[in-house]
């Protein structure tokens, strides 16, 4: 494990139980940030069969996971930004289905299996193995009405911002000041 990595910083809020109900907000990037999901054009993302896997999987969450809602959803070159959703209701009045979990699930739970699934998917038709997403993910925990809003408008206008993008590989050899993610 190199220095880096040990001392990676841990993003988890101290004392927050991530099994809890809730609205959560993530983001999670390919491994060195390299734009594999399509490509940009006119503000919008065009996805190539890569994104369409990430896309699919994405939605394929609901089904796999009874406890759970998507909210909003946005697919970049190089990374994504969505809701979840973590409902008690569903998850005490579903029937369990085929392949689905039957308690409720956690925030880990869903995420390891998105990015466990898209990457395996991904490697496949990329003939390739090892890691596609970046370790670990970020997540925000939306707290109120007006939190939740904002956090919508930053994933639908995530394309328009693009060229002010941290995660955008231009950016990353130009050090420009990352966009501000709202709370």
């Amino acid at each position: 494990m190199s220095d880096l990595e040990h001392n990676r910083k841990n993003l988890r809020m101290k004392g927050y139980d991530y099994d809890q109900y809730g609205y959560y907000f993530v983001t999670v990037c390919v491994k060195n940030k390299e734009c594999l999901f399509g490509e940009l054009i006119n503000e919008q993302v065009i996805p190539n069969e890569l994104g369409n896997i990430i896309i699919n999987t994405w939605f394929h969450l609901k089904s796999r996971f009874l406890g759970i809602e998507l909210d909003e959803f946005t697919l970049m070159p190089n990374h994504i930004h969505g809701i979840i959703i973590l409902n008690e209701m569903a998850a005490q009045n579903l029937p369990s289905q085929e392949g689905a979990a039957s308690s409720a699930p956690t925030l880990g739970d869903v995420m390891c299996a998105f990015k466990s699934i898209s990457a395996i998917q991904c490697n496949k038709l990329r003939n390739q193995t090892g890691p596609l997403w970046q370790r670990n993910y970020y997540e925000h925990i939306i707290r109120n009405e007006d939190s939740l809003l904002k956090i919508r408008e930053y994933i639908r206008n995530n394309p328009l911002q693009w060229a002010l993008d941290k995660n955008n590989p231009q950016n990353i050899k130009l050090a420009l000041p990352p966009a501000q993610i709202p709370s």
